[in-house]
C-alpha cells in the first residue's frame, strides 16, 4: 500500500479497511464503517489509481448496483479496472442495503425484489422498514461527505445497473448539485409502474402516491428539467426484463424529451441483463464520466 496514502487515513478515520489488492496502476481497497443512516454497519469497495494513491485529486464514479447484488458483484465481474487506471479515475461500489444474518434486526421479505438487497435507494417511511432502510439519506449524505472527507475526490459522477440505474437516475436529478454526470445501464426508468418497484414501493411507502412518485426515475426526471449537458444510457435489447416490462426504457425517453433533457439511449443488439452485457459498454460509461468530469 502506498505510503502517503496510507499516513492519510488517520486513527480518527471512520473507515476500517477489509482488504486491498494491486490492480494495474492501482489498488482495490474494500472499507466497513457503522452508518448512522441504517443504522447498521456497510461496506463499500474503491478502486484507486496510483494519482490517488499519491494525494492527488481524481474524478471518482459511483456506482450503485442492482437487485440481489453487494458491492462485489461489479467489483469482481466488471472489469472496469483498467479503465480506471488508465484514466486516473476512482471507482466506488457501495453495498444495495442495510443487511443482517437476523432479520429480525433488519427486515428482510422472501422476494428478492423487496427488502435485502434491493433498497431502491429510498428513505423508506413505513415501518418495519423505516428504520434501516434509509439509503437515499445514505448515498447522498453520509456516503458521500465520507468519501470527500477520506479520499482525494475531485468530482463525483454517478451510474449504476438495473436497480442501480434507477438509483443513479433518481438521485442524479433529484440532487444534481452531487453530481457532475450520470449514467446508467439497463435501468429501472419508472418503478412506480413496474411491478418489481410497486411490490417494493407499498412496502416501503404504504399507499401514498405522492411518495411512489418522487421516487420514480422518469417522473423526477420530467419534473427536474435538464440539469446535465449528457446522460448516456446502454440497454441489452434481448433484455428479458425488457419484454417483461420491468424496465420502462421508453419512459426515459419520455422523460428526456420533455425535460429537454440530452439523452443518448442505445439498445444493444443481442445482449441480455447479465455482467456480460456490463463488461462490453462500461468503459464507455468510464469514458463518458471522465469529459463530464473535464467540463465541470
Amino acid at each position: 500500500m502506498n505510503n502517503s496514502y496510507k499516513h492519510s487515513l488517520s486513527t480518527n478515520s471512520k473507515i476500517t479497511q477489509i482488504s486491498v489488492n494491486r490492480c494495474f496502476d492501482g489498488e482495490q481497497h474494500y472499507y466497513s464503517h457503522q452508518s448512522s443512516s441504517t443504522k447498521t454497519p456497510m461496506t463499500f469497495s474503491i478502486y484507486l489509481p496510483d494519482e490517488a494513491l499519491a494525494g492527488r485529486r481524481c474524478p471518482a464514479i459511483l456506482y450503485l448496483s442492482g437487485l440481489t447484488c453487494n458491492a462485489d458483484n461489479v467489483t469482481h465481474k466488471a472489469h472496469f479496472q483498467q479503465k480506471c487506471s488508465e484514466l486516473g479515475m476512482i471507482f466506488i461500489a457501495p453495498d444495495t442495503s442495510p443487511r443482517s444474518s437476523d432479520d429480525s434486526d433488519v427486515p428482510n421479505d422472501d422476494r428478492y425484489f423487496v427488502g435485502q438487497g434491493a433498497s431502491y435507494y429510498v428513505d423508506a417511511t413505513q415501518a418495519p422498514w423505516s428504520e434501516h432502510f434509509n439509503m437515499q439519506s445514505y448515498i447522498v449524505d453520509e456516503l458521500y461527505d465520507l468519501l470527500r472527507s477520506e479520499f482525494p475526490i475531485d468530482s463525483i459522477g454517478v451510474t449504476g445497473h438495473s436497480m442501480g440505474g434507477h438509483g443513479a437516475l433518481l438521485l442524479g436529478f433529484k440532487f444534481p448539485g452531487k453530481f457532475v454526470s450520470v449514467s446508467a445501464l439497463s435501468p429501472v426508468c419508472a418503478a412506480s409502474e413496474s411491478a418489481w418497484g410497486q411490490a417494493a414501493y407499498t412496502e416501503y411507502f404504504g399507499d401514498d402516491k405522492s411518495r411512489w412518485a418522487q421516487a420514480d426515475a422518469a417522473q423526477m426526471i420530467e419534473k427536474s428539467g435538464q440539469q446535465y449537458a449528457s446522460i448516456l444510457v446502454d440497454q441489452g435489447a434481448a433484455d428479458n426484463f425488457l419484454a417483461e416490462g420491468q424496465l420502462q426504457t421508453t419512459k426515459l425517453q419520455r422523460a428526456c424529451d420533455k425535460a429537454n433533457q440530452p439523452l443518448t439511449l442505445r439498445y444493444q443488439a443481442g445482449h441480455d441483463h447479465s455482467y456480460y452485457f456490463i463488461q462490453t459498454v462500461i468503459n464507455d460509461h468510464i469514458e463518458h464520466h471522465w469529459r463530464m468530469a473535464q467540463m465541470s
